[in-house]
């Protein structure tokens, strides 16, 4: 389902998509009203939606959307979704898939058209990512004692996550958190404000050498790895820019690596949301050093694909929606056992 206010937009958008057999534009929109209408007329599996339209905004609008499309996926394709823009942050963090900038008048010609199938195909593609039933996950026992830090590392729907786990995180989880999220680099100091808003803790994107403390939140850039070294009696972020396993930049294979070399039996890697593999690797590493892992459910997944992968090699601990992994590092933060 195509909605702008713009009937050109909506005229030329469909043409494009219309061109690619595998795709079928079943309604059109101009607001969100119509948008959420047709929503209970039509099974839509990807919806695009504009930003500025008269009335309710598409951001306004999305947390509605995404609830009433029943798992359908939305694409912000907005002039306010410009690479770095705060507009396209704020999108992911309630729910959308991705967001691609829309060209001026006139140009709705060439590259655009090349990358708004690309990022069609790739939302279809994480749509039909599905795995074992999280109740038939075999779960590993927690291990871990003592909570000294925390990593997180998520992909497509991320943000969503991340801002769930957050908003339930209790406030004696006063350790240090890792965050990897696989974002370009423009995009991080919009993404580390909202996290700092989220989480109430001070949040930066790291740079190599900076202290890690209690109660503050570290950033992986958009074009590095964030991992660990300790010195002295303290711990120094140190940026990689190596390529991963994974192919990701940054990756959460290399955060959680650093973690279970730093930290070993005293750090937690936390799996969310995202298509792919990434952190599979970093998680059989922190399990090894006596470390514990725990990845996001199947059903509140955007993608459950990373969470997927480590569920299905048998080293998570708790399978669970974000607010309940955050209960899970609370009661690992108080030595409450989880298993």
């Amino acid at each position: 389902m195509i909605v702008d206010d713009s009937p050109v937009a909506r005229t030329v958008l469909s043409r494009m998509i219309g061109s690619h057999k595998e795709f079928e534009v079943v309604a059109m929109a101009a607001n969100a009203g119509e948008a959420l209408d047709n929503l209970g007329k039509n099974r839509v599996d990807i919806v695009l939606l504009d930003v500025e339209m008269p009335g309710t905004s598409g951001l306004d609008a999305l947390p509605e959307i995404l609830e009433k499309g029943e798992g359908a996926q939305v694409l912000i394709v907005s002039s306010n979704c410009e690479d770095g823009a705060e507009a396209a942050v704020k999108a992911l963090a309630l729910g959308a898939a991705d967001t691609l900038p829309k060209p001026g008048a006139g140009t709705f010609v060439g590259r655009f058209a090349d990358l708004l199938v690309e990022r069609l195909r790739k939302i279809a593609r994480a749509s039909r990512e599905d795995g074992i039933e999280a109740e038939r996950a075999k779960l590993r026992p927690m291990q871990i004692e003592k909570l000294s830090c925390l990593a997180l590392g998520a992909s497509t729907g991320g943000l969503h996550a991340l801002n769930e786990f957050f908003a339930a995180l209790p406030p004696i989880v006063d350790v240090p958190i890792l965050i990897t999220q696989h974002l370009p680099p423009v995009f991080m100091p919009y993404f580390a404000r909202q996290i700092e808003s989220a989480a109430k803790r001070p949040t930066r994107v790291a740079e190599t050498g900076f202290r890690v403390k209690r109660g503050e939140i570290l950033v992986a850039p958009g074009d590095a790895h964030l991992s660990l070294r300790r010195q002295g009696g303290y711990v120094y972020t140190e940026l990689v820019d190596a390529p991963a396993i994974s192919g990701c930049m940054p990756s959460v294979d290399t955060m959680f690596a650093g973690l279970a070399k730093v930290y070993g039996a005293n750090g937690m890697g936390i799996v969310m949301s995202g298509m792919g593999r990434d952190g599979l690797v970093g998680s059989l590493a922190l399990v090894e050093s006596g470390g514990a892992v725990v990845v996001q459910d199947q059903h509140s997944c955007a993608v459950w694909g990373m969470p997927r992968a480590v569920a299905e090699a048998g080293i998570a601990s708790a399978v669970l929606p974000p607010a309940d992994l955050a209960m899970v590092a609370g009661a690992v933060a108080q030595g409450v056992p989880w298993m």
